[in-house]
């Protein structure tokens, strides 16, 4: 009797083994076919490691590991970015500012701290206000001024099934930027990220804005990385994180001067009627952000779009078959911007509301 339980024994602690190996050897199998680099980024990050070296063949991109390999397919490198500072209308001395305060210094760094050690780039910036007043634009176009590698976060790339994965993924976010530096690392809406922390938190969100805030900290001043963030709510923001972004820009709606400056670069290009009245569509336009200002140029283009269409076509064929007439709209009226399409979509309805708190 004795005997037969010795053998039950010992043939249960050789199952327990059997199946803790196995389920080791599974659990290891999974995170290999369904883990962070198993997706379908894996292409765009492998794509984006050919072209980056292809630009750069100096950097060493042979040896990142599988998070890193995860975040390249959110890389965009700055020849990628076809926006600039030019680009941008009526926020000329926050644009000023930027490349006096942020530009320079991250792109001339030995510059600024031979002089002083205080003068290097900061770690931390936040674009802050109403919504479609050019938060994003301002940051890619940094991005594009100082050749920066720009590395756009969102939530979806760092939340990983896994646990503890995640913060491996924000630390390779980190570790990437190092490789690529200069680097900017831009989390838009980085309220739903960095948002203040409270005692309801689930545990892994606390654990990954730990990870973010103990990385983000390792920033050395010799370093070119800077954290960008962009947000219509930046009083939801945890003072933690707050302190570590030092400056801080008002993206405001625009003034009538700056309106004018938006829309003539809205119109650049498209023919204006001789008597175009500026002044009668900008005060027509108070309240509205500067992509409310573009999707009214865009209503308006459609005003002359319809009337060629409905003289020239029926049914979508055209009257007359002329393959090599060249389409010649109307000029842009000032009228066109006050039809009836826009009744329809209603001015009050575009005007954007401020933001709800304010930094300064």
């Amino acid at each position: 009797m004795s005997q037969s339980r010795q053998d039950w024994r010992i043939n249960f602690a050789i199952s327990l083994v059997a199946t803790v190996i196995s389920g080791f050897f599974i659990d290891r199998t999974l995170r290999h076919l369904l883990g962070p680099t198993s997706n379908a980024k894996a292409p765009a990050a492998q794509d984006a490691v050919r072209r980056f070296k292809a630009r750069k063949p100096d950097v060493d991109l042979d040896h990142l590991n599988e998070h890193e390999l995860l975040i390249m397919a959110e890389v965009i490198a700055p020849e990628d970015i076809n926006v600039s500072f030019e680009d941008i209308g009526g926020l000329e001395s926050i644009i000023s500012d930027l490349r006096e305060s942020v530009l320079y210094p991250l792109t001339m760094p030995s510059f600024f701290t031979q002089n002083s050690p205080l003068l290097h780039a900061p770690t931390g910036v936040l674009l802050y206000g109403p919504p479609g007043c050019g938060k994003t634009m301002l940051a890619k176009a940094l991005a594009s001024e100082s050749s920066a590698t720009f590395i756009n976060i969102k939530i979806s790339s760092i939340l990983d099934k896994w646990f503890g994965e995640s913060n491996k993924i924000v630390a390779g976010i980190f570790s990437l930027a190092h490789k690529l530096q200069p680097s900017i690392i831009f989390i838009d809406e980085i309220d739903s990220f960095l948002r203040e922390r409270s005692k309801s938190d689930h545990e892994v969100m606390s654990m990954l804005k730990a990870e973010f805030m103990t990385l983000w900290d390792g920033l050395t001043t010799e370093g070119r990385i800077m954290v960008l963030g962009a947000t219509n709510r930046p009083n939801d923001i945890d003072s933690a994180f707050l302190r570590r972004m030092p400056k801080r820009f008002s993206i405001k709606l625009p003034n009538p001067e700056q309106r004018k400056r938006i829309l003539k670069l809205m119109l650049n290009g498209t023919e204006l009627e001789p008597n175009f009245d500026f002044d009668a569509v900008i005060a027509k336009m108070a309240g509205l952000s500067g992509s409310d200002i573009k999707e009214v140029c865009r209503d308006a283009a459609m005003v002359p779009a319809r009337e060629y269409f409905r003289d020239n076509y029926v049914d979508g064929k055209p009257k007359v078959n002329n393959a090599d007439k060249k389409i010649k709209m109307r000029p842009l009226r000032t009228s066109d911007f006050f039809a009836d399409t826009h009744a329809a979509h209603g001015w009050d309805n575009r005007r954007t509301q401020p933001a709800e708190a304010s930094l300064d």
